[in-house]
């Protein structure tokens, strides 16, 4: 089946996608020359050299216009930001072989320097591939500004997989943006948090690799909401959110248990007590809050009695098996 076309203007244009507002420059392929560049990257490309790097161009971006510097950076100087996924090594193998049969790299990562060391929120894989074939030096495009950083993880090509793995960057990101500056609301960061849902989850994943977060993430999707207090304070309640999540993981866990015990064996346990004490399938209007809403399914979950659900109830449950 072809894929739909985009709906298009009377000019022939594709349609603006809902809550796109970007404006492109309209800059030309020669205008993207950057001869003048301003102070900030002048002092930036100064440092890269400095550092023992090499600017290769002084450019523009075509859609915003923004000045960027294409660079060779010393690898030794070149580390993956703490806030991005974990490095998989058949990803890395992947690369390695590529490489190797190509003879060539031509993937430039993203940097933002700090501290006379560079930051690639997007290049993990190719760095640590790179790093094992021996190589000395790195292609990036490094940008001014150090907010872009976390921005940049909306193009990632390196995007988490999984929602653990999603989830755990989301929070990786909201400790160091919090950091950096605690004054930034939740709702400021949507593109970098993506739904208030992946920074509960994330909090508690830390606590609780083996979560089943994907058994919980529709109900906080309904209930979770962006916080309206800066991140320096809003950090604490979402700790406190995951606490809530976890004392339910464990009420469905006792539950699942009993289950077993009465001989019920399948991969879809959890998902079925989930589904069996959460009341959203049959409220209509508003929900209730975050808490009300855990506390009555956690109490639900302490009390089901295994003795009153019938294998076909199962089966007809279906849903995502427990994660490993």
């Amino acid at each position: 089946m072809a894929p739909r076309a985009r709906p298009v203007t009377k000019r022939g244009v594709p349609r603006k996608r809902k809550g796109v507002k970007l404006e492109p420059t309209g800059l030309t392929a020669p205008e993207l020359r950057l001869a003048d560049p301003p102070p900030e990257v002048a002092e930036l490309a100064r440092q890269i050299e400095e550092d023992g790097g090499a600017v290769l161009a002084l450019y523009r971006e075509p859609l915003g216009g923004n000045a960027l510097v294409f660079a060779a950076l010393p690898l030794e100087k070149v580390e993956r930001t703490a806030f991005q996924r974990d490095v998989s090594d058949a990803h890395v193998r992947k690369l390695t072989v590529a490489m190797d049969k190509t003879r060539r790299y031509l993937d430039p990562i993203i940097a933002v320097r700090e501290d006379g060391r560079y930051l690639s929120p997007n290049g993990g894989h190719r760095l640590t591939a790179l790093k094992e074939l021996g190589a000395k030096a790195v292609l990036a495009l490094v940008v001014p500004e150090r907010r872009v950083a976390y921005q940049i993880l909306a193009l990632n090509i390196e995007k988490a997989h999984n929602l653990r793995e999603k989830a755990l960057e989301v929070v990786r990101m909201y400790r160091d943006l919090a950091r950096l500056d605690g004054t930034v609301k939740e709702a400021d960061l949507a593109l970098e948090l993506e739904e208030p849902a992946l920074a509960t989850l994330g909090f508690a994943y830390e606590q609780r690799g083996r979560l089943s977060g994907g058994a919980y993430q529709p109900v906080l999707k309904r209930v979770d909401a962006f916080l309206p207090e800066p991140l320096a304070a809003s950090l604490a309640e979402r700790e406190r959110r995951a606490g809530v999540v976890l004392a339910f993981d464990d009420a469905v866990g006792e539950a699942v248990a009993r289950l077993k015990e009465r001989g019920f064996d399948s991969p879809y346990l959890k998902a079925f007590v989930v589904a069996r004490v959460n009341p959203l399938r049959f409220m209509k209007g508003e929900p209730p809050g975050f808490d009300a809403l855990f506390e009555q399914m956690t109490k639900k979950a302490r009390g089901l009695d295994p003795g009153k659900v019938k294998s076909e109830d199962l089966a007809r449950s279906g849903g995502a098996p427990e994660e490993s």
